[in-house]
């Protein structure tokens, strides 16, 4: 038996939209309708999601011909509760707090969610992008088939590192 954490469509397709600008050639911009193909997701719907994530500071936008939305920062430096945070995720793990009149037992259910909570919103903050790559690499190897997503991440893997001396500001 399992506990069971579901992203929204917001928080998924952001996540997903943000993984796919990481893998962009020099972290370059990439247009909506480019990031909404690869990705299989609504343009209109992913260009809301994408504005949302620039006013928190997650992506810059460019405009002109080559234009589009970048990252802000580096993949390292965005992590997964950031992302969820900016475009209006919650995971809350109980909507009521049972009264001083209610059973012990519902206390100890409560202060259990509560401390779950805690853990969880830890956890999202510690996941960084970087960390959703190296996860999604290592969980493709074990699959033992390339995709074409997996293969672009293969070539850009040496990206992550800071060595490189990418400009972030």
């Amino acid at each position: 038996m399992g506990v069971k954490v579901k992203l929204t469509t917001r928080g998924h397709y952001s996540v997903k939209a943000l993984l796919d600008l990481s893998l962009q050639p020099d972290y370059g911009p990439a247009s909506v309708n480019t990031i909404a193909e690869r990705q299989a997701l609504p343009a209109p719907y992913l260009e809301k999601l994408l504005i949302e994530m620039r006013q928190a500071g997650l992506v810059r936008s460019l405009r002109g011909s080559k234009g589009g939305y970048q990252l802000a920062r580096s993949p390292v430096h965005i992590s997964l509760g950031q992302i969820l945070e900016a475009v209006g995720e919650t995971i809350e793990p109980w909507a009521e707090t049972p009264t001083s009149n209610q059973p012990a037992a519902d206390w100890v259910t409560l202060t259990l969610w509560k401390r779950l909570h805690q853990k969880l919103q830890e956890s999202l903050y510690n996941i960084s992008l970087e960390d959703l790559y190296f996860d999604a690499r290592s969980w493709q190897a074990t699959q033992g088939a390339e995709t074409s997503l997996w293969s672009r991440m293969a070539l850009n893997l040496g990206r992550f590192k800071p060595s490189l001396g990418f400009n972030w500001g």
